[in-house]
């Protein structure tokens, strides 16, 4: 009997808390009925006189805020806040975060408001001291936030009354109206604090689920870039068991040959060797090798690491006529599912010779109708009314992008950039179709006669633009803009349309350097290396104190990206004059020291899935468009990786993310097999011949 007498107090208990809920919310009449009923049964209730006490203490406490805010006493006001803001709402809520920003200026800024002649500059240089601490610690998390970002400048700026980004500050307006927010933000949370437990226990259980999810997101991604680099690998050892297997069986049958007394031509053997030595050559160079030397090939393949895949199958050869017909004139369904046969050509063919002969069929037989003179061709097909079509196509030009030759097709029709542009501000936002564009337009910024084109059409101030909100883009779409805008950045052209909108394009630029997403540092740092060569857009970044704001990003643990800001701010104090015009040689291009790679991107998230007995892929092209004779079978141009000038210095050559990615992977493999750390330190390589 006792313990169920225990368990009944403690259950209304329960109870009572729930009625603190309800009078919190203001549910007066459920209240009442309910303190009614109780009474008639001789059940305890809340008192009424707790909630008086608790009142006069929120007055007192509402009354202490002002007035150490009214004096500037910093030391009452911040134990005030501490003590009475409760911490879900102080460490979370972003409207308690900016108001205490401002708070701290307010306290730092209040020994300077005292009469002319009268300021006290060892109390302003200690509240300064405190502001720097804040910065570094609470404040840290509005850093990536523009309206807040001059002010991380104040603790470096001697005279902050004189000076043109704090003019704001000490108007005659600006106290009252803090004062004011301040007084609205305690009426509502200091009600908020007398909140029953069950309110803060599901608030704070909340503030835990946000940060469990938030950490396994970003392990999720960790995971991802760790498969990501593991795929990689295992498909270059794929291509290389192939390609070694192939070669061991004709050396094997050579072998008996020879026993049987046939002589092996050195034009065979020099053969073999070409097409096992074709990763790590120039053909020029391998075939000026005297392979008729005894030990020169087996010289040779000590010295070689994982060769290129040749001996593999070719894919059988298309219609290319039926295929570009039906792509103009076919159902909705069928273009797309075309598109996509055409596209898992190209990236899920083997890299090498199977996917260099896909590419050169694509081109010879010109089936984006590059020499066509209708007026309805398959390019036409960026500008289909089915939103599945535009995206297919999307998805093609992308994956014509990632490759060299596919970019130099692409550069020879002259409407592609037009479509392009039309495609970038009609699509929605976050589409992927959009997606695929910039990630298009971004590769094709690898050459000078694109890079000018793009430039004299704005897309550098429609970059800006989008780049201005960079938290609602994806990490694809916030990878391949900033990188496209540093590529037309690298020109003067580019550089002096930057001068046009100076401030607004240093001010997106230094807030992309807070960005969570640390690969895009890089492009950011090349940026505004980049503009910085620019006397006038010099002259405004001193205005707002850059390089203050520059030295506040050099706290992290990345020592190469420090030492590139390092390089940022020596240019920044530079005196280097006008630049002078640049050459109107546009076939100088950086693409041949791009290395060819297909991202695994311009296969995600397929929304076309075949029907039960419906032909796709590459079923659907060797069943119903099998040509004659249309591969063409050509030995690709190899080029070297881009050479090292120095680790520590910001990109100075037009990039893509992927090559750049996949450049620091093979150049520095042995870096990340010794790193455990997650967030590991990449190298970054520079031409000496910087294209302008």
């Amino acid at each position: 009997m006792g313990d169920g007498l225990a368990s009944e107090s403690d259950l209304l208990d329960m109870v009572c808390n729930h009625l603190q809920y309800l009078k919190f919310a203001e549910f007066e009449e459920t209240v009442k009925v309910f303190e009614k009923e109780a009474r008639r049964k001789g059940k305890p209730v809340l008192r009424s006189a707790g909630h008086s006490r608790r009142d006069s203490k929120t007055i007192s406490i509402h009354d202490d805020f002002l007035s150490s805010f009214n004096d500037g006493d910093y030391k009452v006001f911040s134990e005030l806040w501490a003590k009475t803001i409760p911490p879900e709402i102080r460490d979370f809520d972003p409207v308690a975060q900016k108001l205490e920003f401002y708070l701290q200026i307010h306290f730092t800024i209040y020994p300077l408001k005292s009469p002319v002649g009268s300021h006290d500059k060892g109390e302003f240089e200690n509240r300064i001291t405190h502001f720097k601490h804040y910065l570094e610690t609470r404040g840290a998390a509005l850093s990536q936030t523009t309206e807040f970002l001059p002010f991380y400048a104040l603790p470096f700026v001697p005279n902050p009354t004189v000076h043109p980004s704090f003019q704001e500050l000490f108007q005659d307006s600006w106290m009252p109206e803090l004062r004011e927010r301040l007084e609205k933000f305690l009426s509502v949370t200091l009600k908020a604090s007398n909140t029953p437990r069950l309110l803060t226990l599901y608030v704070s259980f909340l503030c835990i689920l946000q940060g469990s999810i938030q950490q396994m997101q970003l392990h999720l991604t960790e995971v991802e870039r760790k498969s990501a680099i593991c795929m990689r690998r295992f498909t270059k050892l794929q291509a290389d068991h192939h390609n070694l297997i192939g070669i061991t069986a004709e050396l094997v049958d050579s072998l008996e040959a020879t026993v049987r007394g046939k002589m092996i031509s050195p034009e065979y053997l020099q053969g073999v060797c070409m097409r096992l030595f074709s990763g790590h050559m120039r053909q020029s160079a391998a075939q000026s090798v005297d392979f008729t030397r005894p030990g020169t090939a087996s010289s040779m393949l000590r010295a070689s690491v994982a060769p290129q895949p040749k001996d593999v199958p070719l894919l059988p050869s298309l219609d290319y006529e039926k295929l570009k017909k039906d792509l103009v004139n076919g159902s909705d369904r069928l273009k797309a599912l075309l598109l996509q046969a055409l596209r898992w050509r190209l990236t899920r063919s083997l890299h090498g010779e199977q996917r260099d002969t896909v590419l050169q069929a694509f081109i010879s037989n010109d089936l984006l109708e590059r020499y066509s003179s209708k007026q309805k061709t398959v390019l036409n097909l960026m500008k289909s009314k089915n939103e599945i079509v535009r995206q297919y196509m999307a998805r093609l030009i992308n994956a014509f992008a990632s490759l060299c030759d596919g970019r130099m097709y692409l550069s020879q029709i002259p409407s592609l950039l037009r479509f392009l542009l039309d495609s970038l501000k009609t699509e929605e936002k976050e589409s992927v179709t959009r997606e695929n564009v910039l990630a298009a337009m971004q590769k094709l910024s690898l050459r000078r006669a694109q890079q000018s084109a793009m430039i004299r059409d704005g897309l550098i101030g429609w970059l800006v633009k989008e780049l201005h909100d960079s938290d609602c883009l994806s990490d694809y779409t916030l990878e391949y803009a900033i990188s496209l805008l540093m590529n037309l950045c690298l020109r003067t052209q580019g550089k002096k349309k930057c001068a046009e909108e100076a401030k607004h394009v240093l001010i997106v630029l230094t807030e992309l350097l807070g960005h969570e997403n640390h690969e895009i540092r890089y492009y950011v740092n090349g940026a505004l290396y980049s503009i910085l060569s620019m006397p006038e857009i010099r002259e405004e970044a001193k205005q707002m104190s850059m390089e203050e704001i520059l030295r506040c990003y050099t706290k992290e643990e990345n020592s190469e990206l420090n030492r590139q800001i390092e390089f940022i701010i020596k240019q920044l104090n530079s005196d280097i004059p006008e630049l002078e015009p640049e050459s109107d040689d546009e076939e100088d291009d950086d693409d041949d020291d791009e290395e060819d790679v297909m991202e695994a991107d311009l296969d995600k998230e397929e929304v076309l899935q075949p029907q039960p007995k419906e032909l796709s892929g590459e079923s659907l092209l060797t069943t119903e468009y099998l040509g004659i004779m249309t591969n063409m079978v050509m030995m690709k141009r190899r080029s070297y990786p881009p050479s090292s000038r120095t680790i520590d210095e910001p990109l100075q050559r037009p990039v893509t993310p992927s090559s750049h990615k996949n450049t620091i992977y093979y150049q520095h493999s042995d870096s990340f097999a010794r790193s455990r750390s997650a967030n590991v330190s990449v190298f970054i390589f520079f031409h000496v011949n910087i294209s302008q």
